[in-house]
């Protein structure tokens, strides 16, 4: 039987733009950070209130995926928070472009949408 999901895993093109976007802009803590050598590719896990959740890899010229218009497959990864005005504010103090506010029509919930580096669709939904 499933228990919950352990992680999630992200190829990025630019190592240390997309580093940078999830641990100091998003600011998820970085656990451990490896190089391996034998395949010219960095592995970082990266955690959420302590909880481990993504690792961030980079492989020499990986393809690109297309997230426009929505491809098949993973369409996008989301956050909770608390107060998503607030969060807005800081995504675009730090230089994020967020889609503008919506209301899902079945929960009555905000959300919005924002990109990481590779462009990634990630949203943001208030709880």
């Amino acid at each position: 039987m499933l228990k919950s999901v352990h992680h999630i895993a992200i190829i990025c093109s630019d190592y240390p733009a997309s580093k940078k976007f999830y641990s100091e802009i998003l600011e998820l803590e970085i656990i451990r950070e490896v190089y391996r050598k034998e395949r010219d590719s960095y592995k970082l896990d990266l955690a959420l209130n302590g909880e481990y959740i993504i690792e961030l890899f980079s492989f020499p010229n990986s393809p690109k995926r297309p997230s426009h218009p929505e491809a098949l497959g993973l369409r996008h990864l989301a956050f909770a928070v608390d107060d998503l005005a607030n969060m807005i504010l800081k995504l675009n103090s730090k230089g994020i472009k967020t889609e503008d506010i919506r209301m899902d029509p079945q929960t009555g919930k905000k959300f919005t949408f924002f990109s990481d580096p590779d462009d990634l669709p990630l949203e943001l939904y208030e709880e």
